[in-house]
């Protein structure tokens, strides 16, 4: 006779093959089995080191020298990651070394600032900034648009976009920045163009693409979408909340199969 396992199954363990959501865990008693306490374990402890693992600035710029652009390595004015933690306002401008070095560059103006942030996952941007940009710039050098040097800053936020941007005398600045990450995604990125970056930009004025990553937006759609916002902020000459995301119309105008998709399941559709 065998003993019955007192590991309980939940009937929605199909679904979890479609998501890394936790959901399904079952359950052993009134408690969860302990494999899934462990993978909520070191889903917790990749979270945490996301956030204070400090980022390779070497290694990152030796990744990033076969792309071509000049490279700035620069800081924010938090002093160090306990600090930046604290300050949030304190990662969104340079230090005055930094600053500096930029004014000396003495910018004769570009099209687009690139600048990639630390943020609050270092993991991210280790992953994902060398293989977005080296698929993004071919695009942007067709499209004729200047690119400025890429600037690397340490204990960054947002807004020190604006700052760079400025004092590049760029017409627009695309931040590259680990995301706050969640207990299934230590690893996200995400994109914010300005319009016309200076001190004192709202984020009602940028533009967000979140989540960039294999598992989430992967690198094709996220360079799509980030170059169609890019086109549309040099034709409107704005971003923010008056320019929408309305890249995925042209990928369904430009592919009848999946717009046949998209009008069938309308049919289907119920009236409301």
């Amino acid at each position: 006779m065998t003993t019955p396992s007192l590991v309980q199954t939940n009937p929605w363990q199909e679904l979890r093959q479609f998501t890394a959501a936790r959901i399904a865990l079952g359950r052993t008693g009134a408690s969860l089995p302990t494999d899934a306490l462990l993978q909520f374990g070191l889903a917790h402890a990749q979270a945490r080191d996301a956030v204070h693992q400090p980022l390779d600035m070497p290694a990152l710029a030796s990744h990033l020298l076969p792309l071509g652009l000049p490279i700035l390595t620069l800081h924010s004015a938090a002093a160090h990651r306990d600090e930046y933690l604290r300050r949030p306002d304190l990662g969104r401008r340079l230090d005055s070394q930094s600053a500096a070095h930029l004014a000396a560059e003495n910018a004769s103006g570009c099209d687009v600032a690139l600048v990639i942030a630390d943020g609050l996952s270092s993991t991210a941007i280790a992953h994902h900034a060398a293989p977005l940009l080296s698929a993004l710039l071919p695009r942007l050098q067709d499209a004729g648009l200047r690119i400025g040097p890429l600037s690397l800053v340490a204990q960054g936020r947002v807004a020190i976009g604006d700052e760079i941007g400025a004092l590049l005398k760029a017409r627009l600045v695309v931040v590259l920045i680990g995301e706050r990450p969640g207990l299934s995604s230590p690893d996200s990125l995400g994109l914010y163009l300005t319009w016309q970056p200076q001190p004192g930009r709202m984020d009602s004025e940028r533009n967000c693409i979140s989540n960039v990553r294999p598992a989430g937006l992967d690198y094709p759609q996220a360079v799509h979408k980030l170059h169609w916002l890019i086109d549309q902020a040099f034709t409107r000459r704005l971003t923010g909340v008056r320019l929408k995301d309305e890249s995925d119309e042209v990928l369904l105008a430009s592919s009848p199969s999946l717009s046949c998709v998209v009008n069938s399941s309308h049919d289907h559709m119920p009236s409301v």
